[in-house]
């Protein structure tokens, strides 16, 4: 209790000597240039001081605030922090008076053990088992294979009382490729399974995840949207190692299993997105929203990042990753806001990123503005960075900006280099994809690296990603890029479209209609 009570002590005196720094340092709005002549470096974010950026990013990335985990004190600080700098700015709060959006999120605990029996075979946890979701399980009988489980028009469900079975569902979908799409499936499924009344689900998980990976990380604690759905927690959800087709058989009918695990208990865990509007100029565009994107949670301290680490130092400050986004809304939203542009700005900070892309996917579910007045999202994440003379944009070739994103790259002296690291599959790896799921066009604007070599990985969710080491020059013209190429977008005549054939389009078109 004490831990906590001189973390809020610190935090608040190092809100309130920043907010007044800042109050004396903001700049009168830039005057409009001359009709006819076009003066970008007469905008705001052509003169953002870096000492303000370096200022901002020293508290983010504190030691003070813990890393700034989802569910901890020191990220609920940092919440707090970017709110009260919104307000500073005189954005509107977008959440019914608020600047925050509470999230009530729910830490999963690890299952202690599970089993299962299938004819002379014993799949155990940790080896051939991982335990999804449930409460304590103690199940026999015959299992009833429903396809991939996904709706119920498939051959499984259509037609069939399965209230009380015990479910078979072939692992991921057809077309989940990346670890983000493949849980997404997974929970469709349980929710599915839960409205039925089944009493479990198996998958039979064969997917492009090792599944080392796969059991390390549901073999430690979570955090994860509850689902709704009545009965859904009760379900015994589990994953078993099919590599090989090795349990084909439970794919066959009159199979029976005997399934024991002790469930995973969950305790709820409240977190918050922090959002902030500026009105648009134009009496018509104004209704259209441009939203600029960032997390602002990393992964903690000691034991909670999974991640090795020294004793002479075990918090990861995530200066990279991903205080500097952080820093660029804020920057973004002071100069857009000392001169607005003709459509309105969502500046959007997220939590729980880290952790599955929590924020974001709740905020696509929940949003506080329309979606379907919402034409783009410039999301910013980023490992780190190996080139200062770029940005990298995830997602620049798709999403129909990239004039407007090297016009503002350039104008600070920055190249802007497109999809780095290919093989990463990095569209599918941060919040853009929650937006790029409905249908917004949703790149990511990231420090500049071409590839993940030794420069991104000794820093990459490493306890020395701190403050003190980052090019402040370069993330000064990076801010500034940034927040150019969100004025610019905002200012275009027609909205930003997705390649044709890009395969987030036909979610594009059943949002706006077109």
């Amino acid at each position: 209790m004490q831990t906590k009570r001189t973390l809020s002590l610190i935090a608040v005196l190092i809100l309130l000597t920043l907010s007044l720094q800042a109050q004396s340092r903001l700049p009168r709005p830039a005057a409009a240039p001359a009709r006819g002549t076009a003066a970008p470096s007469r905008l705001p974010e052509f003169s953002l001081p870096p000492s303000e950026v370096e200022a901002h990013t020293r508290f983010l990335a504190s030691d003070e605030l813990q890393g700034r985990r989802t569910g901890e004190p020191g990220n609920a600080v940092a919440a707090r922090y970017i709110a009260e700098q919104f307000r500073l700015l005189g954005l509107k709060p977008a959440s019914e008076g608020d600047f925050l959006q509470p999230i009530n999120l729910e830490k999963v605990k690890a299952a202690s053990s599970a089993m299962m029996l299938l004819g002379a075979d014993t799949l155990r946890l940790g080896k051939e088992v991982v335990v999804m979701a449930g409460g304590p399980a103690d199940l026999s009988g015959e299992v009833l294979y429903v396809g991939y489980g996904l709706t119920d028009g498939e051959d499984g469900y259509k037609g069939r009382d399965v209230k009380g079975r015990i479910l078979v569902a072939q692992g991921g979908s057809p077309e989940a490729k990346g670890p983000g799409e493949i849980f997404r499936a997974s929970n469709e499924k349980r929710k599915l399974a839960a409205e039925k009344g089944a009493a479990a689900l198996i998958e039979l998980y064969s997917e492009s995840i090792p599944w080392g990976f796969v059991n390390q990380y549901f073999n430690r604690e979570q955090i994860a949207i509850p689902v709704t759905t009545e009965g859904a927690n009760s379900v015994a959800h589990v994953w078993v190692n099919n590599a090989n087709n090795k349990y084909k058989q439970l794919k066959e009918a009159g199979q029976t299993v005997t399934l024991h695990s002790s469930g995973r208990m969950r305790t709820p865990t409240p977190s918050a997105n922090v959002a902030g509007i500026i009105e648009g100029t134009d009496p018509k565009l104004k209704d259209e929203y441009v939203i600029l994107s960032a997390h602002f949670d990393h992964i903690g301290v000691g034991k909670q990042a999974n991640t090795p680490y020294q004793p002479t130092d075990s918090i990861f400050n995530g200066a990279r990753d991903n205080a500097m986004g952080t820093v660029a809304i804020l920057e973004a939203a002071k100069a857009l806001s000392l001169q607005k542009p003709k459509r309105s700005i969502l500046v959007l900070a997220l939590t729980g990123e880290e952790v599955g892309l929590l924020g974001s996917r709740y905020y696509a579910e929940h949003p506080l503005v329309p979606l379907k007045q919402t034409i783009f999202d410039l999301n910013i994440d980023g490992a780190g960075y190996n080139d200062t003379t770029i940005v990298s944009v995830i997602g620049l070739e798709r999403t129909g900006a990239k004039t407007e994103i090297e016009t503002a790259a350039r104008a600070f002296g920055l190249g802007v280099f497109a999809e780095p690291a290919p093989e990463q599959g990095l569209f599918d790896r941060s919040d853009n994809v929650s937006f790029a799921a409905k249908g917004v066009p949703a790149p990511t604007f990231s420090p500049g690296f071409k590839t993940f070599d030794a420069a991104i990985g000794k820093y990459y969710h490493q306890a020395i990603d701190n403050p003190e080491s980052l090019d402040y020059p370069y993330f000064t013209r990076f801010c500034q890029a940034y927040a150019y190429a969100a004025r610019l977008i905002a200012n275009r005549a027609t909205r930003p479209q997705w390649s044709a054939d890009d395969k987030y389009a036909p979610a594009a078109k059943a949002l706006y209609g077109q």
